[in-house]
């Protein structure tokens, strides 16, 4: 997810997403135990991998149905959630809708293919039920804010409505971000909110601002969190973010993490940001993995836990960033971070200039054998405009999530 900035492209009807390159994946394997009785902490690197048809396959098949116009037919951004009753909310950032036609297309090609028309939001959200997608909420599920400023929703967790509270609720992380000149593209990132969703019904409940970063001067010294977050041992949830360091180049950006008691998310006085030494205000919130010449994340990386080891993976920073994964470990989500590993190159619908793959995200909620991750396809257009979204409406395989399931052995 060039960087992170060019692989997500804005089409003419405001086709936007940050390329936030990041792809990876991790298989849970039992790691030796240190005397303290904890999962050792030990290097960790991808060893083998394999594509995941079933899932992308899903996707595939709810999105070709045609049998209603106001559902999930594209998308990017993807990220997913388990909630108590066992089903899975997955949710993107900007979304084509409408219905999907079958070939041949317009081009001629043996594609599945949209109308050029097809209704385009900003954000949307699918539940998934025993592996089967049933239904898209009504979408957008989250308002713009204003005009001219819109939310992509990025990690979810269920917790307590408050902390020792028996009643659950979902807490969406939103990126809010302003239409801007080159090279924003995608946006000018604007703020971090946290929505919160009741359950069982995922009724809007309200949305609440935790970081506003409209005050600072340099947007690309703008840190946007929510690209990934983990709960350790049930007490904290660490929410990690990004920059958009170098808007239009390669993936380049620095990595931040910030720490919040379980059950307060949503409230912005609980949150905390590593400094270097300690948790504290944001101000004095300084990266975790900062960018160099082969260094650097892609703003939308995820992480995840292996054991006793935190495994960080994001698209590969210089000339392989539109192709290919890389990988950091850590004994700690504040770091330091080793890296990056040797990468690997997931599978593309097509093959060319055009075509790259970004925003990898770890999906522990699904899979059985392994740790699933998704990486979304986009068509780069270096104008961002109707060629990108002729592109995507051509064929359909372009804007959609697809799935892999990789392993980890010694780094």
């Amino acid at each position: 997810m060039p960087d992170d900035t060019r692989a997500r492209q804005r089409t003419g009807t405001g086709l936007g997403l940050i390329l936030a390159l990041v792809l990876g994946a991790v298989l849970l394997t039992a790691l030796p135990e240190d005397d303290s009785g904890e999962a050792a902490c030990r290097a960790r690197a991808v060893t083998s991998w394999d594509v995941d048809a079933d899932v992308t396959e899903e996707f595939a098949r709810y999105g070709d149905d045609a049998s209603r116009a106001d559902d999930w037919t594209g998308g990017d951004g993807t990220h997913s959630v388990r909630l108590p009753d066992g089903r899975v909310l997955w949710l993107f950032s900007d979304t084509y809708l409408g219905q999907v036609y079958r070939p041949p297309n317009p081009a001629g090609e043996s594609y599945a293919w949209r109308d050029t028309t097809a209704p385009l939001v900003r954000n949307s959200a699918v539940v998934m039920k025993d592996g089967r997608l049933q239904r898209t909420l009504p979408a957008p599920l989250f308002a713009d804010p204003a005009p001219g400023r819109w939310r992509w929703p990025v990690a979810a967790r269920v917790e307590p409505r408050s902390p020792g509270s028996s009643e659950q609720v979902v807490r969406v992380v939103l990126w809010t971000r302003t239409t801007g000149a080159y090279p924003w593209i995608y946006g000018v990132p604007t703020a971090t909110e946290v929505a919160t969703l009741s359950l069982p019904g995922l009724r809007l409940e309200g949305i609440t601002e935790v970081l506003d970063q409209g005050q600072v001067r340099d947007p690309a010294r703008r840190v946007l969190f929510g690209t990934t977050a983990l709960t350790h041992d049930e007490d904290w949830t660490y929410v990690f973010g990004g920059d958009d360091a170098r808007a239009a180049a390669r993936p380049a950006s620095n990595a931040y993490v910030a720490r919040v008691p379980r059950g307060r998310l949503a409230d912005p006085d609980a949150w905390r940001y590593w400094d270097g030494e300690r948790w504290t205000i944001p101000s004095h919130m300084e990266p975790v993995l900062r960018n160099g010449t082969d260094r650097g994340v892609g703003s939308a990386f995820t992480v995840a836990r292996d054991g006793g080891t935190y495994v960080l993976f994001t698209m590969a920073a210089g000339t392989e960033g539109l192709t290919t994964v890389t990988s950091y470990w850590a004994c700690s989500p504040t770091g330091p971070w080793h890296g990056p590993g040797k990468g690997f190159s997931p599978p593309l619908p097509e093959r060319g200039a055009g075509v790259a793959a970004y925003n990898p995200q770890v999906h522990p909620t699904i899979g059985g054998g392994g740790l699933v991750l998704s990486y979304d396809v986009n068509w780069l257009d270096a104008n961002g405009g109707a060629t990108a979204q002729a592109n995507l409406s051509r064929n359909v395989s372009l804007y959609r999530p697809r799935f892999v399931t990789l392993r980890l052995g010694p780094g």
